[in-house]
């Protein structure tokens, strides 16, 4: 098995409440989609076929396709609305790795409507990507998952529970 995992930077550069926008559904994939069934070694990302399957599901067009570069001894991945880097390895077995990356893996099934949003759009987005959660009714400021620090700059918490999430997945998958 291998595993992409996000620095907290990663998780702090999403847009303020990215990760509470999406559904139970979507948050699972979302972890999923940072999973691949078979382990990979840093060597076998230069002869890999692109997309990849991750666990979130297969790679059809439009739907969680991940593909890898490599150029020397850098590894790109790219999800079709993002871009991040393997920064470097946290561990590896022959069985496992798990390696960081520097931006939270976007799949095109989740994200592309936001990201048809940011760009010049050519062509409407898929009414079926546009499924969101509605905010917990209680005392708020109005806000997301991101509070103010006493600075009054907003910070993403959900890391902590994405973790955790990669973590009780990983080892139900495990």
């Amino acid at each position: 098995m291998t595993v992409f995992a996000p620095t907290d930077n990663a998780f702090s550069s999403l847009k303020s409440g990215t990760i509470n926008s999406l559904n139970a559904q979507q948050q699972v994939a979302l972890v999923q989609f940072h999973v691949l069934p078979n382990f990979i070694s840093m060597t076998q990302f230069q002869t890999v076929s692109n997309p990849l399957r991750t666990q979130a599901g297969d790679a059809s067009p439009g739907d969680f396709p991940l593909n890898v570069t490599t150029s020397g001894n850098q590894v790109n991945v790219s999800t079709g609305v993002d871009d991040a880097t393997v920064a470097n390895t946290i561990y590896t077995d022959g069985q496992l790795a798990v390696y960081q990356v520097d931006k939270v893996l976007q799949p095109m099934s989740i994200f592309a409507a936001a990201a048809a949003a940011a760009a010049p759009a050519t062509a409407p987005a898929p009414a079926t990507l546009k499924s969101k959660r509605k905010a917990p009714a209680g005392p708020s400021s109005g806000s997301d998952d991101s509070p103010a620090d006493a600075s009054g700059v907003e910070r993403n918490t959900m890391h902590g529970t994405v973790v955790l999430v990669f973590g009780i997945s990983l080892f139900a998958i495990l």
